[in-house]
């Protein structure tokens, strides 16, 4: 799908995320013409978005559900990359239905983290049939990162459970540095362990997959998750 030039977009949420997207979104057509961070975000207005209609969101637990509901109220259509909300989305699918808009979600927007999900799923379902392995999951990301299980590993944890696997599955998580992210599976019997990783090597790959979920929302309603519309992504 693609786009028309310069097509106005906000950024909510100006941290490494943000610079990253602001930096990559003419590649997508996009003409970043507003951007909000703690200090400004009060003044979200019809005014200070400047004529855009689709938002990139990168910011809070807290914050998220709040900016979401501003946004859709606003009438914009919004990507939403923050993590740890999602006890809160059954509200914002509401407020989302309300002000007919759009919502694209996900723990992690990298293409490649997605497929892994896939790949997970299909694993897990096969070693659910044999109750001689055990399973668990590893992730590593930079000091800075505030929540812990990660998005992702959260969601890897769930597929799996949701393909069948109903046995104990540990998780536990590292933080240090700058480390742009590693998530591992495991499943492991007296016999031989099979281990399933994906390593980010930057940020890039979030930044542009949200803003290929932002190409892909123009003119849509409701709310979907990124990996749902993976296979209708230019």
């Amino acid at each position: 799908m693609s786009i028309a030039p310069d097509s106005g977009l906000a950024i909510v949420g100006y941290g490494k995320m943000g610079h990253l997207i602001e930096h990559l979104a003419p590649e997508y057509g996009f003409a970043v013409r507003a951007k909000f961070n703690s200090a400004n975000i009060a003044g979200l207005s019809e005014q200070s978005l400047e004529g855009s209609r689709t938002a990139i969101e990168f910011t809070m637990p807290a914050a998220a559900p709040a900016n979401l509901a501003s946004l859709a109220a606003l009438g914009v259509n919004t990507v939403c990359g923050t993590t740890g909300w999602l006890a809160k989305l059954p509200e914002v699918r509401a407020t989302i239905a309300f002000a007919n808009t759009a919502l694209v979600y996900s723990a992690n927007f990298s293409v490649g983290v997605n497929l892994f999900l896939q790949t997970v799923a299909n694993a897990a379902a096969a070693f659910a049939q044999h109750p001689e392995y055990e399973a668990w999951g590893w992730e590593i990301h930079h000091s800075a990162k505030k929540d812990a299980p990660s998005g992702t590993l959260n969601a890897l944890a769930q597929q799996i459970r949701d393909s069948g696997y109903t046995r104990t599955l540990m998780l536990s998580s590292s933080r240090a540095g700058a480390h742009p992210g590693t998530h591992e599976i495991g499943f492991d019997s007296a016999a031989d362990t099979i281990t399933l990783r994906h390593t980010a090597r930057s940020r890039e790959g979030f930044a542009r997959g949200a803003l290929r979920a932002a190409q892909w929302i123009a003119g849509k309603k409701g709310v979907h998750e990124f990996r749902d519309i993976l296979g209708e992504l230019n």
